[in-house]
Order: structure tokens, then C-alpha cells, then sequence
């Protein structure tokens, strides 16, 4: 072979402009291909935007959660809108236990079919499918036991609201508890059969439509039906559980707005990639990037 033909075939390839642009945006396009694989099945970012969970979690944390545990699914809703997509979920490496910090979408309040907004809460998983929770002047009990207390746990309210004390926001409703004094109440799972009367019906109401995914629940003549049909019992179709916030005296959860089903549990929330002051606005950046906490960074949540 010659001098000149090896030189020829040495020389680098030059890329003309519109080679270099495609390439620009193939890799661009594979990047973000990669980007959505591993936020859809992996892990996904989530802030923190309430102060239910304080002090184990601030609200201006922004935590990293592990999808996969709980079963990854596609995407739930097109990004920044209100427009739920049809997803599948891949199978479950576990399922939430009690102590576990769960990322869920809301359900939506104790009466509402669905919630208004999509919104991912964060709070502390208190009760799995078939345990019994009550609450006992502030106290949780698990199954007749008392909870472990988280290590952060706070109450803002020192006063106690007494036994038999109604709140009319309580779940479910009808019951005379309060935040304080709470349950029993045995949390559904599936295949469990609710045995309903007149006295109970409008708590389990809106969970029965909601896995119907319309208002089948009425009632005439003191007689309770459902799509239709005159019934005295329901078997549940899903599994639930009970979450609530560890800043205790200052979190709407499962004691108002009620259970959470396993299909809108999201991940577990594990660790905290970035934290500062939401309180300050984006305009005024330079204080805004003052206010990080960088005792909070790449900590661990538990």
C-alpha cells in the first residue's frame, strides 16, 4: 500500500455543519430517552411542599425516590398538566411497610371521587392492609401495640382533644374521633369483606365509587344499594393503607382525607439531593442560593 493511500485512509472524517447539528440532536434526543427511562422506572425527584413531615423532612427538601421497591411504573400524567395517561407497573420488590417514608399520589379528600389536582404528597406509611390503628391521647397503636416514635416527631398542640370530642373533617365519616383520639379502625385489603349498614355506609362510601370510578353507592328506603343492586356487605378490591404526617398536630392525612390504595403508591422517598428556603422568591436568586442548607445534603431519610 502507499504512503498516499495510507495517509488517505488516516485522515479524520470532516463533518459538515448539517452532520454536526444531526448529531447534536440525536444525542440530545437519546439522552432525554435515557433521562425519562430512568425518572419513569428508576428513581423520581419530588419536593416538599408542606411542613406535615417535619422535623425529618423541611418543607424546600427535595428528595430523590426509589421507584423500583414498589414496583415502577410508566408515566402517570403528561408533565405539568392535570391530564391523567393510561400507565402500566412493573412488579414489586416490596410493598410499603409501617415506618416507611411513601411518596403517593393524593386520592383526593374524605367525600371527593378523585382529587382536582395531580399531586404527589410525601408522609410516613402507619398502617398496612388488615392492621387495626388507633390513636390514644396522641399515642398510635398498631394492632394493640404502640408504634415505635419516630425520631423527629413533633406536636405544636400540647392540649389534648378528649375522648369523644367529634371532628365532622374525621375519616371516616360519621365516627366520633378526633386527630388526638382516634380508630379503631381495620384497614381494608383486598378481598376483605366490609359489612355495611346504614350507620356506616357514608364511610366507606366514596372508596367504593372511587373503585368503581363512578358514584354507584345509594341509598332508598333505608335499603343501601350499589350500581344497582340491593346489597348489605362489599368485597374490597384493592389493598390500602393508613399515612400520616410526623409533625402530627399539623398534617392533613389518612385520620382526615383517608386511605391510600396500593396503585397510587409512587416510591419510597430516601434521600435528600437538595434543600433551601421556599420562602424566599426565585427573583431574589442570589438570597435564595444563600438560604441552602448544606447541613441537609446528601442526607438520608428515615
Amino acid at each position: 500500500m502507499s504512503n498516499e493511500n495510507k495517509t488517505k485512509r488516516n485522515r479524520p472524517t470532516v463533518k459538515t455543519p448539517q452532520e454536526k447539528i444531526l448529531e447534536f440532536f440525536k444525542n440530545l434526543f437519546f439522552a432525554a430517552i435515557a433521562a425519562l427511562l430512568i425518572k419513569s422506572f428508576l428513581i423520581e425527584t419530588s419536593r416538599v411542599p408542606t411542613p406535615s413531615m417535619e422535623n425529618t423532612i423541611l418543607v424546600g427538601d427535595f428528595l430523590f425516590v426509589n421507584k423500583f421497591i414498589y414496583g415502577s411504573s410508566s408515566p402517570r400524567n403528561i408533565p405539568f398538566t392535570n391530564i391523567s395517561l393510561p400507565y402500566f407497573q412493573l412488579p414489586a420488590f416490596a410493598d410499603p411497610e409501617r415506618g416507611d417514608i411513601v411518596v403517593f399520589e393524593f386520592p383526593g379528600y374524605r367525600d371527593d371521587m378523585y382529587s382536582e389536582e395531580i399531586q404527589n404528597y410525601v408522609k410516613r406509611c402507619i398502617g398496612t392492609p388488615g392492621d387495626t390503628i388507633s390513636m390514644t391521647g396522641k399515642v398510635v397503636f398498631i394492632n394493640g401495640e404502640e408504634m415505635r416514635i419516630p425520631t423527629h416527631i413533633q406536636y405544636r398542640q400540647p392540649a389534648v382533644m378528649p375522648v369523644g370530642y367529634s371532628d365532622p373533617n374525621i375519616f371516616p365519616k360519621g365516627k366520633s374521633w378526633n386527630r388526638d383520639n382516634y380508630g379503631p379502625l381495620v384497614i381494608p385489603k383486598e378481598g376483605d369483606i366490609l359489612e355495611l349498614n346504614l350507620d356506616n355506609i357514608e364511610g366507606w362510601r366514596t372508596i367504593i365509587d372511587r373503585e368503581f370510578g363512578k358514584r354507584v353507592v345509594t341509598i332508598e328506603d333505608s335499603t343501601i344499594f350499589i350500581d344497582g343492586k340491593e346489597v348489605s356487605n362489599y368485597t374490597v378490591q384493592k389493598d390500602y393503607y393508613f399515612m400520616m404526617g410526623d409533625n402530627r398536630d399539623n398534617s392533613l392525612d389518612s385520620r382526615f382525607w383517608g386511605l391510600v390504595p396500593r396503585d397510587l403508591v409512587i416510591g419510597e422517598a430516601f434521600f435528600i439531593y437538595w434543600s433551601w428556603d421556599p420562602s424566599i422568591p426565585m427573583t431574589d436568586f442570589v438570597k435564595l442560593l444563600s438560604s441552602v442548607r448544606i447541613d441537609r445534603l446528601a442526607k438520608l431519610v428515615h
